[in-house]
């Protein structure tokens, strides 16, 4: 939802900071007066559920404990002071009785009821009642309002036949002072009118500023100067809606204004030491429910979730001990399921309301899943037990079957639960891969114990809901398909495919070659886009750029656009600022054909003068500045927004500026549209599966217009079912303020003579089907127009739900969609009773135009077969490949990283250390804890040996030549060998062959010897058995006390015993003692085969250590010489041994031929 209501306290805190600081909303929209800004005084006070306490009076801020205050309940009620929710004129501790009587306490207010947890108080003011006056500024399509009148107060009455209205058009100036007064204030006092002009003005500046969507105060009081002072302004009640939308533009100015420490520091100051870190100064904003709609845990929780994805997850739990419960893929689909459980009177029964979209990835629709079956399986069993329909659409671009495995995983996590409560689950879906998802939930039926019945998009979306509730419906939707109507002819673009090439290929003018065997398919850019009627925006020859890069969405517009048989593709050319001038290949039927990527889009309208649409992906906080560009462009005639989240303010500002460039656009928040046949919108329509199926490669003869884009498939769905396809489908999106409406599509339909039959598929909230109505009363549009609106069971819920989109919320009777269906029906429109029998009356309305020869079929035709795209196909299980790589150590494609096994938060939780990573990454099993230790143990005596070792040298020259770390690092790490480091392996090959042989530490020398090779793992420049190194002493410490044997590490004893015979510092140094005792480790740990520690060995871990050991002193030293500077190094000369050859010597000499 964009509009949402905001607390009290906060509105006033926002006025409070902006209203002297905001800019002015126009030039002449200045203070003329010495204005005094009221100086708000507010302070909060909540219910803590947890500890049944109010807020101490330690946070409350001074001037409460000395001012006589309000209180009243701050949670969205309306009419507080009627309902007896307001203490006048109290001290703090009267005041603080009446809140702890009420606080925690259910309340009822006029039908709904809540439990009041938040107050404010504010000082009383005593007045007059004739200084009491009313003000209101509200959004809609055509610009701003400001309501005013001269009697404000709980009496006010019929604000609407009482207000004197000022209307600011979109993109229109600020009107005069003058004509502030003469329109709003009449009715007051000379001595107040300027003071009121100058509060007006700048209360409106905030409300544009802020990107308020409503804001109402009642009363607002102007009190006269004293002592020949300005009048000055109060404001006692207020409400408020801001557009959440806006949060990214807005998010800081809000933020700033509920700093409690810019006010009064201390108390209720966020100033102590301790506190979360917000982005910006201040909390962020907090989106209360509706009065009686608190917050569940679990709603809280999908809520969360919401918002740390780009996918939509809505909750909202009307009765939990409810027996039918939904979980509805799609925004309008969610709507319709709630419609058709109600249109069979078990909206009393409906447990919840919610959606989830935009493709979800698989472990948020199980968490999404998993909650909600949890909240169905809590509580006694019900003796009729409980239905859950998991619906929905047929998906545009969701892989059906990935967001199945979440519900399958939670429903398998929930099957004793499921029994027990006697579900049973009904499933219909369509879309991307939905034959494997529906698959996969009838294999689980088999397997679960749980009834688990499924349907296709054969099935009527709605279809399974009285086949859930046991009740018979009177429905028979006629699935079968009806002959297409052929697109109307257009002039066909060329292509420069030659017909026949020469074997060594042609240089064109270009100096481009074609070869005999290229599959590169080339089209030549007309000089200018095609001309066609204002009716019709999109025919055969449309051409469109794609505002980002969405190389999925262009190859499923160009494989549409093949299977239509265009002689050239819809798409021309992409447009990304950030990437630079490059080229991008997709597939051309089975060829290939190149589209470039602009960085601008003058750039790319330079090029390409045929292109008249751009399909604009950009997101929701750059959509704004790529539109406005593109409108400065006259060559562009269509702009469709997906993208969702556009502020309301944005989107009129674009929809006004467009109608003034004659440009139509489509959306913001929508997936677009298609004209089967000819052209299509990115991702309109889904996968090439549900294109061939809904018969979208060919014109039909119904055009229609919704809001919904998953609906939208639906429609196409139906219509290919009942008549003989669609001409023209669009989605406009489901925000208020979308860049067309109803109205103007279905006008450009009825002007269409290719257009032989309309339908509108409407929804509660908005008033654009009245527009819609008007048309069909005045005779403008005669072509039939089958209709309905959704949201049927609004009327139904006890308290206020948001549905899926923007838009869905009646803010006046005649929103509801029962007042829209009802006024439709009066007008004329063919309306069903109900969603499900649109297909029956679209079938009826289809046959009598054929029947009357207004509708003429024609023969199908086969579209050609397009390849499936290989990923797509691999991911279908369609195909094959052997992996180019094979990994057995970690994995990081689930939710949660994985190591070799082991889930990354348990790695912490059992605070296994980097000796335990190292165990699994490097041995795929959980070793010991002295094992783990040991490993630790290694690096830490491996980390450094000085800078005078050959690695850390050649580690600090690197580093002193102004390499970067990773050059210098990889400098000292190549210097590791069999002379430098590499000793481990050596030596722990040497002594476990040694005493695997059956020879003696004596033996084992004497061979050594008379071999002329040294032991590895022997030998010290400085330390001996009189000086022993301490390194060692600690490593056998270590092993002696926890290994659990160390024969190898004895064997190496009685060795060194042998060597310092012979001279004191054949001892056994550090190398050696390592890899003796890591042998034993391999070898009597229990964790390994015989066969595994000797290949370990020979396959370079123990050198593994080393390195990974010695790169901590390296990057040390790379450190050290950075941080002093150290210049370029140049080894002395005089350290260097020069000795030149001698020219009497033999040489090798060069002969010139």
């Amino acid at each position: 939802m964009s509009a949402k209501p905001i607390r009290e306290y906060d509105a006033k805190l926002l006025l409070a900071y902006h209203l002297e600081r905001a800019p002015a909303v126009d030039s002449n929209a200045q203070v003329a007066t010495k204005f005094v800004y009221p100086s708000v005084k507010v302070a909060q006070v909540s219910w803590d559920a947890e500890t049944g306490a109010i807020t101490p009076d330690t946070q409350l801020p001074g001037w409460v404990f000395n001012t006589k205050l309000v209180a009243k309940p701050d949670q969205l009620i309306k009419r507080r002071g009627k309902a007896g929710l307001l203490a006048l004129n109290k001290t703090w501790e009267e005041a603080k009785e009446w809140i702890a009587q009420r606080a925690g306490k259910p309340q009822k207010v006029e039908s709904v009821t809540g439990t009041l947890n938040n107050f404010i108080l504010e000082p009383f003011l005593p007045h007059p009642s004739d200084t009491e006056y009313y003000v209101c500024i509200t959004s809609a399509r055509e610009g701003d309002s400001i309501l005013f009148t001269h009697e404000g107060g709980v009496d006010i009455g019929d604000v609407d036949a009482k207000a004197l209205t000022l209307n600011l058009p979109v993109g229109a100036p600020f009107p005069s002072r003058e004509v502030v007064a003469s329109t709003l204030l009449k009715h007051v006092p000379q001595a107040k009118k300027e003071t009121l002009i100058d509060f007006l003005t700048r209360l409106y500046s905030v409300y544009v500023d802020l990107h308020f969507a409503y804001l109402e105060i009642n009363p607002l009081i102007c009190l006269d100067g004293v002592n020949g002072g300005a009048p000055t302004i109060h404001y006692l009640d207020m409400a408020a809606k801001l557009d959440q939308t806006a949060e990214s533009i807005c998010g800081p100015k809000w933020a700033i204004a509920r700093d409690l420490s810019v006010y009064e520091s201390g108390s209720q100051a966020v100033t102590s030491k301790g506190k979360a870190v917000s982005a910006d100064r201040g909390p962020p904003m907090v989106w209360p429910a509706p009065f009686g709609r608190d917050l569940t845990k679990e709603e809280a929780y999908i809520q969360k979730l919401d918002g740390s994805t780009g996918a939509s997850l809505k909750l909202t739990v009307l009765r939990p001990e409810g027996r039918i419960w939904t979980m509805v893929a799609g925004g309008g689909a969610s709507v319709v399921y709630s419609d058709a459980i109600a249109a069979h009177g078990y909206a009393h029964e409906l447990a919840n309301y919610g959606e989830y979209s935009g493709a979800p990835t698989e472990g948020q629709t199980y968490e999404y899943a998993k909650t909600i079956i949890d909240l169905i399986t809590r509580g006694q069993p019900h003796p009729e037990g409980k239905i859950l329909i998991i619906g929905g659409g047929i998906a545009n671009f969701t892989n059906v079957a990935a967001t199945f495995k979440g519900i399958i995983r939670a429903l398998k996590e929930y099957k004793s639960p499921l029994i027990n409560h006697k579900v049973r689950i009904y499933v219909r879906r369509g879309g991307p891969n939905y034959q494997e998802g529906l698959k996969a939930m009838r294999l689980l039926g088999e397997s679960l114990g749980v009834p688990i019945k499924v349907y296709g998009p054969d099935t009527h979306i709605t279809e399974i809901v009285p086949l859930a509730l046991g009740v018979t419906s009177k429905h028979k939707n006629a699935l079968h398909s009806i002959p297409p109507t052929p697109a109307p002819a257009s002039p066909k673009a060329s292509a420069s495919e030659p017909v026949s090439e020469p074997t060594v290929g042609s240089i064109h003018p270009s100096g481009e070659r074609t070869q005999a065997n290229d599959q590169i398919v080339h089209f030549d850019t007309v000089e200018g886009a095609a001309q066609r009627p204002a009716y019709r925006p999109f025919d055969a020859t449309t051409r469109s750029f794609v505002y980002g890069l969405q190389p999925r969405a262009i190859q499923g517009m160009l494989d549409f656009d093949y299977s239509c048989g265009r002689a050239a593709p819809s798409v021309a050319a992409m447009i990304y600022p950030f990437g630079g001038h490059h080229i991008q290949k997709f597939y051309w039927g089975t060829k290939e054909t190149l589209l470039p990527v602009y960085t601008s889009i003058a750039d790319a309208v330079k090029k390409h003068p045929d292109v008249d649409v751009l399909v604009n992906f950009a997101s929701s906080r750059s959509v704004y500045s790529s539109t406005l560009e593109t409108l400065e462009f006259p060559q562009i005639k269509a702009i469709a927004l997906i993208a969702e989240g556009v502020p309301e303010r944005h989107a009129r500002e674009i929809l006004h500026l467009a109608a003034q460039k004659k440009v139509l656009i489509i959306g913001p928040a929508t997936v677009g549209g298609i004209k089967p046949g000819c052209f299509r919108i990115g991702n309109s329509g889904g996968m090439m599966d549900n294109i061939i199926s809904s018969k979208l490669y060919r014109a039909g003869s119904v055009g229609y217009v919704s809001k919904s884009g998953g609906m939208s498939n639906e429609l196409n769905n139906i219509l290919s079912l009942v008549t003989n396809g669609t001409y023209e489908g669009i989605a406009i999106g489901g925000d208020r303020y979308p860049g067309s409406t109803f109205i103007d599509h279905l006008l450009r339909y009825e002007q269409d003579p290719e257009c032989k039959m309309l339908v509108l598929l409407g929804e509660v909230g908005g008033i654009e089907e009245y527009r819609v109505i008007e048309a069909v009363k005045k005779g403008v549009i005669k072509k039939p127009i089958v209709a309905w609106a959704i949201g049927t069971c609004a009327k139904m819920f006890a308290t206020e739900v948001q549905f899926g989109h923007a838009g869905s919320m009646a803010n006046s009777d005649m929103e509801t969609a029962d007042a829209k269906n009802a006024a439709m029906r009066a007008a004329g429109f063919i309306v069903p009773d109900t969603f499900e029998d649109l297909p029956e009356v679209l079938k009826q309305t289809y046959e009598r135009l054929v029947g009357n020869g207004t509708i003429q079929p024609k023969p199908e035709r086969e579209p050609p077969v397009i390849p499936m795209d290989y990923k797509w196909a691999q991911e279908l299980g369609l195909i094959r490949k052997p992996a180019a790589f094979i990994s057995t150590i970690s994995d990081e494609r689930g939710q949660e990283l994985l190591y070799a096994g082991m889930r990354i938060s348990d790695v912490f939780k059992e605070d296994i250390g980097l000796g335990g990573v190292v165990s699994l990454l490097w041995f795929k099993r959980r070793l010991p804890p002295w094992a783990t230790k040991f490993i630790e143990m290694v690096l830490m005596l491996t980390a450094d040996h000085g800078p005078a070792v050959s690695g850390a040298m050649n580690t600090i020259v690197a580093t002193r030549a102004g390499k970067d770390l990773i050059s210098s690092l990889a400098s000292g790490l190549l210097t590791i060998g069999s002379r430098f480091g590499g000793a481990l392996d050596e030596a722990a090959a040497m002594f476990s062959n040694a005493r695997d042989t059956g020879l003696t530490p004596r033996e084992f020398v004497d061979n050594s010897r008379k071999a002329n090779k040294l032991i590895s793992g022997i030998g010290h420049k400085i330390k001996s058995v009189n000086n022993p190194d301490l390194r060692v002493e600690l490593v056998k410490e270590y092993v002696t006390k926890n290994f659990p044997s160390h024969s190898l590490l004895d064997y190496a004893l009685a060795v060194e015993k042998v060597t310092t015979a012979k001279k004191d510092t054949l001892i056994l140094n550090v190398d050696g003692c390592i890899a003796v005792c890591f042998v034993d480790l391999l070898r009597d740990s229990g964790a390994f085969t015989p066969d595994e520690a000797d290949e370990y060995i020979k396959i370079g871990t123990l050198n593994g250590l080393f390195v990974l050991g010695r790169s901590i002193g390296f990057i040390g030293h790379h450190l050290d010489q950075k941080r002093l500077r150290a210049p370029l190094y140049r080894h002395p000369a005089d350290d260097i041994f020069i000795n030149m050859a001698d020219v009497a010597q033999p040489r090798v000499l060069g002969k010139m031929q």
